[in-house]
């Protein structure tokens, strides 16, 4: 049976420049996904992450903004201090509600909006992190049958948050970076 595939949301805590530095370098230039992506930032100061981020990569990379429609070939970070959320017209939000897990942006409260937005045409990938974010938003994304991948915990910097996505949702395909990134191309190019 061939997946298809429409979104893809990615969280990531301590260790995710390098992590995410891995994936989306290996994106190609023609890849026609939207990418939303929450890295836990500290709150008080302005990310430099998608400047870095975009120096690496072939495919566009910058902060979300609210009310933007998503678009193909595009990574979306969360702003520091906003939860990143989509809504079912597939524009994106940005929320000042409170912290999860002592998080905003919190990756729970991005995956729990795209599977509702996306249901089974959503890929979720949680990666290195060092707090259980991401596990519930996972089994929100498992639940309407969406594709569950989660970086092997051995090759995590921080393995817990891997972890803790495992814990919850056992079903999930577990990747190194690599193998994240061979299947990222492959879902992501239009033959």
């Amino acid at each position: 049976m061939e997946e298809k595939s429409d979104a893809i949301v990615i969280g990531a805590s301590a260790g995710a420049l390098e992590a995410l530095s891995v994936l989306l370098m290996a994106l190609p230039a023609e890849f026609s996904l939207p990418l939303m992506v929450v890295v836990h930032l500290p709150p008080d100061r302005r990310s430099v992450l998608a400047e870095l981020l975009q120096q690496k990569c072939r495919i566009s990379v910058r902060e979300a903004e609210d009310k933007e429609p998503v678009s193909g070939g595009t990574v979306y970070l969360a702003p520091p201090d906003y939860h990143l959320l989509v809504e079912p017209d597939k524009t994106l939000a940005l929320s000042s509600d409170e912290p999860v897990l002592f998080s905003r942006p919190s990756i729970d409260v991005l995956f729990e909006s795209a599977a509702d937005a996306y249901g089974s045409a959503l890929i979720a990938i949680v990666l290195t992190g060092a707090n259980s974010d991401g596990a519930k938003g996972m089994c929100a994304v498992v639940a309407v049958d969406g594709i569950a991948i989660v970086q092997n915990p051995e090759s995590a910097f921080a393995s817990t948050m891997p972890r803790s996505a495992l814990e919850l949702t056992p079903s999930a395909r577990v990747m190194t970076l690599d193998a994240i990134a061979a299947y990222l191309r492959e879902v992501g190019v239009s033959t």
